[in-house]
């Protein structure tokens, strides 16, 4: 988003500001290890736009490194990181002389809007405040979900509640973690990684389902009516999820395989999101959508075969069980688990419980200062399937009157209340550009800003 607003392309608005950061993009890094690889290989991995004259502009940037890099290497996040970061400079560096940039190292605690025409006021945790024409909450993700099987204990040191603060190795200790996707994938490699790695790791979710290796294929090898074939079974969960399998079956006669069916998917799943009726979604949500997960998520193949080697020593098992309640006392943590399928409980013992489910976009329940006031002042509202916000055109925020105002606005992967697919970086990248163009139109239409006015400061004391 920064670098779009930072583009020569169109005019921008005069200033602009960044809040609640240290280096921006660095979001990107692990705490638990920063080798951790994204999920989308380089072919697939820009800032840029989808028109863009450099679409592989990362992989330029990682073949300074490393010439031998190819388009379909999974490299690490951090490098990501660091590839946003030059990218942004050099949007700085190349930015019309009216634009201003200031990056703030703060945080922000509250966005008060007094009308709805008025700019908003952005209250910072150091006492001052900004006055802004338009504010966009680009926050990243949040934490993990509270969990009611683990309130007795949620406050015990053996807990983590947020996996990229867990330490950098489980020496000779029991590890649970909940969950079985990527974030797990990241942590029992990496704790695997150490000279002294954990005595043995468990990782649990409902299904058991650990993420398949990802594979070079043809993203655009599908027929051409096949989004018209989506788009009619989307009023059913269950007409949809036969579509899907006639899409899989019709990749494999072509002599490819199911994740050319799910790329295809996934670039219509934004208008077939929109058609699903209410019931439909929870419907969705309820039977495929951890199959869905699954599948579209997928593992470099390196860290596939780490994990597979892991479970043939014995160092991890995965369980496909429902998590039922733990207790601490003096020999570690008792875990009760009820296999899928299965009547009779079963239990661990474990030394540390990590919470691997994933980040928590339920509004209602998110504790964040910033959240938990525009939640309380009408200024955000949460979707009815806990997904995220509700979004209006360009990620406008609806306030609690269903109006999405011209001032606040969301980027991230809260808008998949509305769109289901918008956690990664190529999704995330097309909102932004449309979002800056919207914010540049809107900006510059205004005569008042047109002439410097756009961005005011007020650094008094609220």
């Amino acid at each position: 988003m920064a670098t779009e607003l930072a583009s020569p392309r169109s005019h921008k608005p005069p200033t602009w500001r960044a809040a609640r950061g240290f280096q921006i993009s660095h979001s990107m890094r692990s705490a638990a290890d920063a080798r951790t690889k994204m999920s989308r290989n380089l072919s697939r991995a820009t800032s840029q736009p989808a028109d863009s004259s450099v679409p592989d502009e990362f992989l330029q940037y990682a073949r300074r490194a490393d010439p031998a890099v190819s388009p379909e290497d999974f490299l690490p996040r951090a490098l990501y990181g660091d590839y946003l970061d030059e990218t942004l400079s050099a949007a700085r560096r190349a930015a019309p002389s009216h634009l201003q940039f200031e990056h703030l190292h703060a945080e922000v605690h509250a966005v008060r809007r007094w009308r709805r025409e008025a700019p908003l006021r952005v209250e910072l945790t150091d006492g001052s405040a900004l006055v802004a024409d338009a504010v966009v909450l680009a926050v990243g993700n949040a934490q993990p979900a509270r969990l009611p099987q683990i309130a007795a204990i949620e406050q015990h040191p053996a807990y983590v509640a947020d996996p990229w603060r867990v330490p950098s190795a489980f020496a000779g200790e029991r590890v649970l973690l909940i969950g079985t996707g990527l974030t797990m994938v990241d942590i029992a490699t990496a704790a695997w990684e150490r000279s002294e790695g954990p005595a043995v790791i468990h990782a649990v979710s409902r299904h058991g389902l650990v993420p398949p290796r990802q594979t070079a294929f043809r993203p655009d090898a599908l027929r051409a009516d096949g989004e018209a074939v989506l788009l009619a079974a989307a009023p059913s969960t269950r007409r949809l999820v036969s579509a899907v399998r006639e899409l899989v079956a019709d990749a494999e006669l072509a002599g490819g395989d199911w994740r050319e069916a799910v790329s295809f998917v996934r670039k219509a799943a934004p208008t077939v999101w929109q058609r699903m009726p209410a019931v439909e979604r929870q419907r969705f949500l309820r039977h495929a959508r951890s199959y869905w997960d699954v599948h579209r998520h997928r593992l470099p193949a390196e860290n596939l075969r780490r994990i597979e080697s892991l479970r043939a020593a014995g160092k991890l098992q995965v369980h496909a069980a429902r998590l039922v309640a733990t207790r601490a006392d003096e020999d570690g943590v008792h875990v009760t688990l009820r296999p899928r399928g299965a009547v009779k409980r079963e239990e661990l013992l474990v030394d540390r419980v990590v919470n691997c489910t994933g980040p928590d976009f339920d509004l209602r329940r998110l504790n964040d200062p910033l959240w938990r006031q525009l939640r309380e002042d009408g200024l955000a509202v949460p979707d009815e399937l806990g997904l995220g916000l509700r979004t209006g055109p360009h990620g406008a925020v609806f306030d609690r009157e269903g109006w999405p105002g011209p001032r606040l606005f969301y980027l991230g992967p809260m808008l998949r209340a509305d769109h289901w697919e918008a956690t990664a970086a190529l999704e995330l990248r097309d909102h932004a550009e449309q979002l800056a163009a919207r914010l540049a139109a809107q900006l510059s239409d205004n005569p008042a800003l047109a002439a410097g006015k756009a961005a005011r400061s007020d650094r008094s004391s609220p």
